[in-house]
């Protein structure tokens, strides 16, 4: 049985950041074991994502810890807004503070980014999805997080799908694409990268019916939704902006891959406040 999401990036961290060896809690004696409330509370307005995390990230501290869960997970937050509450010792919420506050920050920051170009491109028809320029080891993560904000999920790994791109057409050579494509795994999705008329109309001419247009303008993209037609998808790329999707999503994109979904999201503003002596009910 699969481990839930998160649960095994959650260990990872936990791992690297070594609380059980916190030198500064330990000061704390006594106060450390008593017991209290963390509360992580939003300091602008966001998407909200990464909740789960919480729970994973205070249950491997203490299974007897206690999550409630005040915001919805894809909901917005705004200033001063609870997403959270955690009872447990200080110790516990101090050993787990950083980490969640980690996750929750930049998967809010991920969803938030996306919602911003899911938005952008309302009544359209299109989709947003990410690419793979994702943070090492946090892609599923990510990719989760561009869910929550409304975008849907893209190739995760080179194992999902054929994904034929410059550096392929180069090492193929002129005319090699069909004879590439007639060895790919009968399951697996062909996606097809172009950068000019010519690549198109061999893409075309090989039955590709997903075709890639990558660094292009939205003129072009529209041209090429014409020549290709009904039959064949256009996915977008290439430096596309929340602020500039939506000139290709009226071009006839149907989906746009915005790398600065992952790669650049701003963290989300949120903080951890510890009230001793208080519940997570409270």
């Amino acid at each position: 049985m699969a481990e839930p999401l998160g649960l095994a990036e959650v260990r990872l961290a936990l791992e690297e950041d070594r609380p059980t060896e916190d030198v500064t809690t330990r000061l704390l004696g006594l106060a450390g074991e008593r017991p209290a409330c963390a509360a992580f509370v939003a300091e602008g307005r966001f998407v909200v994502a990464g909740l789960p995390l919480v729970g994973h990230v205070y249950a491997v501290l203490d299974p007897g810890a206690r999550v409630a869960v005040v915001c919805a997970e894809g909901g917005w937050a705004g200033p001063d807004a609870i997403l959270a509450r955690v009872q447990a010792t200080a110790a516990t919420l101090l050993a787990g503070e950083r980490v969640a506050l980690n996750f929750l920050q930049r998967l809010s920051g991920v969803a938030t980014l996306t919602r911003r170009a899911v938005e952008a491109v309302a009544g359209t028809g299109a989709r947003i999805t990410h690419t793979r320029k994702t943070t090492p080891g946090l892609r599923a993560l990510e990719s989760y997080a561009v869910t929550v904000g409304g975008g849907v999920a893209n190739r995760r790994s080179l194992a999902e799908a054929v994904l034929w791109k410059d550096n392929h057409w180069t090492l193929g050579g002129p005319g090699g694409l069909a004879a590439a494509l007639a060895g790919a795994p009968p399951d697996a999705p062909v996606v097809v990268e172009v950068e000019s008329d010519a690549q198109l109309e061999e893409a075309l001419a090989a039955g590709v019916r997903h075709i890639l247009a990558d660094n292009q303008t939205p003129e072009r993209v529209a041209r090429w939704v014409r020549r290709a037609g009904p039959g064949v998808t256009i996915q977008a790329s290439g430096g596309i902006t929340p602020e500039g999707a939506r000139a290709y999503a009226e071009a006839g994109a149907r989906l746009i891959s915005i790398g600065a979904l992952t790669h650049s999201a701003p963290a989300a503003p949120i903080r951890c406040d510890i009230l001793a002596g208080s519940s997570a009910g409270s």
